[in-house]
């Protein structure tokens, strides 16, 4: 129902902005860019636009123009005026006069002044600050009665003209009202709508599903929600026990967000599965709008924890070069389970670091099926409407359908960037690089490879440490091609992962497309 509101805001207010701006100015807004007249003349920006550029660049009565090297501001009473400084952080401009041929000084024109405020209608929309205007003339003393008003209009002496800011009020309450009554009035039917689509799908699933729980049993395995592990796209998760002393985590799903798919996915998918690097679901709750997932509790928390803790205690004894082959093999074997040892096949769609839990050995399990696809184990290609899963992992198909058809393939390479992370300890989309197209991740792993150069993990290591490390790059910059076809598939990770690093072949550069190179 979140969703519904904004829906309905967005289009009230794409259509009062129609009212404002031409289609083409309104959405072009983006593009304005600082401009000068001259080298080191004062910058010209939003609020002030150069004539040349587009009118939603700024506002109408702050139009500007270059003559030669000089800012010329065109003024109803003074007449055409040079620039000669703008400050944005005092809101200021200094002007001076261009006609010669006034004798005395243009104060009382000013003062006498009556502003138009044909730029302030309500139709114009966005936020412009209307300063108080400083006049600067040698001779009179006379305080400027220019001043700004809560109405948005500048006015002289005690004549304000109140229309903008008001009426933008009435409007943007007016807006609020309709679509909180459109809210409080689809609400229900929206819940009721969803509530039909899970109990449908509970009954179609037959017994085969993991134990339902009543909400109040939900509460007391979940200790009254007191112990938060954390918080997820789709919810909260809490520390409990289930009533013969299992320790679990319980997934509270929020109501407001999706439309029953992630509880049913998570169902569907986990509900009847069993495999050591799989995360179990023991059982759910779903009573009206209230709905819960029980899972099998993780003591380790997130591989992310470890892989970018790096040189801290926590990484440091824990993630070294055989471990990272351990829950790299670990999630391969999760991987191939999911894709060829169940009725259907599962498509993960969301592998990443944050979604491979730790147990108490340290053994990695899939978790996170929200996004989850199934197909039959015969139908290597699925149709999707849109990218699903996290930006770094999402592999290149899913955004556009250039690259090759949406398949498991996708998954593995998801598992290549999740790879590629732990071996260099930093993340695939670093925030310290000003330019991520600077350097493209997998690049910089395959050249470092290419030269012979060993990444560093932040320890000292043996040589054979170093080829642990070295393979495990090279059956991730595999897995991470742009065409799907020269990825492997996860059983080929898995004999790759267990064979000898001498039998890898180092794959081409991640970003270039080689038929020749193919692993189909």
């Amino acid at each position: 129902m979140v969703k519904l509101l904004v829906v309905v805001l967005l289009l009230s207010l794409l259509i009062y902005a129609a009212t404002a701006w031409d289609a083409e100015g309104f959405f072009n807004f983006k593009s304005c860019s600082p401009n000068r007249c001259s080298k080191h003349g004062p910058e010209v920006r939003f609020p002030l636009r150069l004539s040349l550029q587009s009118p939603s660049c700024g506002t109408p009565l702050l139009e500007l123009s270059c003559s030669g090297q000089d800012i010329i501001l065109y003024h109803q009473v003074l007449g055409s005026c040079k620039v000669t400084e703008i400050s944005y952080k005092n809101a200021s401009m200094t002007v001076i006069p261009l006609v010669d041929s006034t004798p005395h000084c243009p104060l009382q024109k000013l003062i006498l002044a009556n502003l138009s405020t044909d730029a302030y209608k309500p139709q114009t929309l966005g936020a412009a600050s209307l300063p108080d205007c400083t006049v600067v003339c040698k001779g009179i003393h006379s305080p400027s009665t220019y001043k700004e008003t809560e109405d948005g209009v500048i006015g002289v002496s005690s004549y304000v003209i109140t229309i903008a800011a008001p009426s933008v009020a009435i409007i943007v309450v007016l807006l609020l009202i309709v679509a909180t009554a459109l809210y409080l009035f689809l609400k229900p039917q929206y819940d009721e709508e969803v509530h039909l689509k899970v109990e449908m799908f509970l009954k179609t699933y037959g017994t085969s599903k993991p134990k339902r729980y009543t909400f109040s049993e939900v509460r007391k395995i979940a200790r009254r929600f007191k112990h938060k592990l954390g918080q997820g796209g789709f919810g909260s998760v809490y520390k409990g026990d289930l009533p013969n002393g299992v320790p679990v985590a319980v997934k509270m799903l929020e109501n407001s967000i999706g439309d029953g798919q992630e509880f049913i996915n998570e169902v569907a998918t986990i509900g009847t599965i069993h495999h050591a690097n799989v995360l179990r679901l023991l059982g759910f709750c779903s009573e009206g709008t209230r709905r819960a997932l029980i899972y099998e509790f993780m003591p380790n928390d997130s591989l992310d924890k470890y892989i970018f803790s790096q040189g801290s205690d926590v990484s440091r004894d824990f993630l070294v070069p055989a471990k990272m082959v351990d829950i790299a093999l670990g999630i391969a074997r999760g991987m191939e389970y999911l894709h060829q040892g169940c009725n259907q096949r599962i498509l993960h769609f969301d592998i990443k670091p944050h979604n491979i839990l730790l147990d108490y050995r340290f053994n990695p399990k899939i978790s996170d099926f929200g996004l989850a696809k199934l197909c039959a184990r015969d139908q290597s290609i699925v149709t999707l409407t849109a990218a699903r899963g996290t930006k770094g992992y999402i592999a290149p198909e899913l955004y556009s359908r250039n690259f090759g058809a949406i398949s498991y393939k996708s998954d593995v390479y998801s598992f290549g960037m999740l790879v590629i992370e732990m071996v260099s300890g930093r993340r695939n989309l670093d925030p310290n690089i000003e330019t991520q197209d600077e350097v493209y991740f997998p690049e910089w792993i395959y050249e470092n490879l290419f030269t012979g150069q060993h990444l560093t993990i932040g320890m000292e290591m043996t040589q054979d440490e170093k080829d642990r490390v070295r393979q495990l790059a090279i059956v991730a910059l595999w897995c991470v091609q742009w065409n799907p076809k020269n990825r492997p598939s996860t059983t080929q990770v898995v004999n790759m992962l267990t064979g000898r690093l001498q039998d890898l072949q180092m794959p081409p550069k991640p970003f270039v497309s080689s038929t020749s190179n193919s692993m189909q």
